[in-house]
């Protein structure tokens, strides 16, 4: 790992990203350091920091891939609270204005960058990869392993903060990618696959978090944990092959249709990524109200087991 104030000139040249003409840089939902350093500086590509400050500090401000926007998880606007459920989709209108203002055509394409260090964490980049998707952008990838695989590799930091140039992105919503209470109810009454995300504690009612109102899980899910998508130790994201062993384990059925949840829709996009992106199967929604929202009717099924 080399830390360097050197970081300047590459970042000039991605700061023109939204006035260049790009491309698609790669079809891959995983790309590793090595492509990441190969394609650094080219004018398509925007990479977008989604590290929180912690109590330790300003992660970005310490040392950041050269070129990267700063566009921190849970401070930037990825996810709105709507009434009393957390963690719901930003309207089409936000979107857009938090994408432009990052630097965002819809000629770039974006890497997503987290820290890494475990699954949750991950979790931000499959949530915000999710938001691209659903609102029509397809010229997006995570950078496996995050910051903690871009380490290891040794590659550059710079500590150069980088001012976007503001582009015009144009959302377009992809309803088939998102699940709401509706769609849950029709996946109960046809036997579509619900997956639940969370922990096996949370699953069978024995512990929920604040944001849910009862104990247990939506009628017919399987329990696929989403720590079992993410190995901290390489780091890197499980492989399609595990993925399909996982959910055989879990007991998904033939049907053709997923549903993925967990308590606000950040674990689920770990299980949604897992099985539409990589895996590549079809018709996988993620249900982002989740138990928070699921839990917010009385009248609303729950099961413990």
């Amino acid at each position: 790992m080399r830390l360097t104030l050197a970081g300047a000139a590459m970042a000039a040249a991605l700061l023109f990203t939204g006035a260049a003409h790009a491309e698609r840089l790669t079809e891959q939902p995983l790309v590793d350091s090595a492509w990441l350093k190969d394609h650094l500086g080219n004018p398509s590509l925007v990479v977008l920091d989604i590290r929180d400050a912690t109590d330790a500090g300003d992660l970005y401000a310490a040392g950041h891939v050269p070129g990267a926007v700063a566009a921190p998880y849970a401070a930037s606007g990825w996810r709105a609270k709507v009434g009393d459920v957390p963690g719901l989709l930003p309207t089409e209108d936000a979107i857009e204005k938090l994408v432009s203002g990052l630097g965002v055509s819809n000629d770039s394409h974006v890497v997503i960058l987290t820290g890494g260090a475990n699954a949750s964490d991950f979790g931000g980049a499959t949530r915000v990869y999710w938001t691209f998707k659903v609102y029509g952008f397809d010229n997006v990838s995570i950078l496996d392993g995050g910051y903690a695989a871009w380490t290891k590799a040794n590659g550059e930091l710079s500590t150069d903060a980088v001012t976007p140039v503001a582009a015009t992105f144009d959302a377009a919503f992809r309803p088939e990618l998102r699940a709401e209470v509706a769609e849950v109810n029709e996946a109960i009454a046809n036997d579509v696959n619900l997956i639940d995300a969370r922990s096996v504690a949370q699953f069978i009612g024995q512990e929920k978090t604040n944001t849910v109102q009862a104990l247990g899980h939506i009628p017919s899910a399987v329990n696929i944990n989403f720590d079992k998508f993410y190995d901290a130790e390489k780091p890197a994201f499980a492989s399609a092959d595990v993925i399909a062993q996982l959910a055989k384990a879990a007991g998904v059925n033939d049907s053709e249709g997923f549903i993925s949840f967990c308590n606000t829709g950040h674990l689920a996009s770990i299980a949604w990524f897992g099985l539409s992106e990589v895996e590549g199967l079809p018709n996988v929604r993620l249900y982002d109200g989740s138990m928070s929202d699921w839990t917010s009717d009385p009248s609303r099924p729950v099961v413990t087991n």
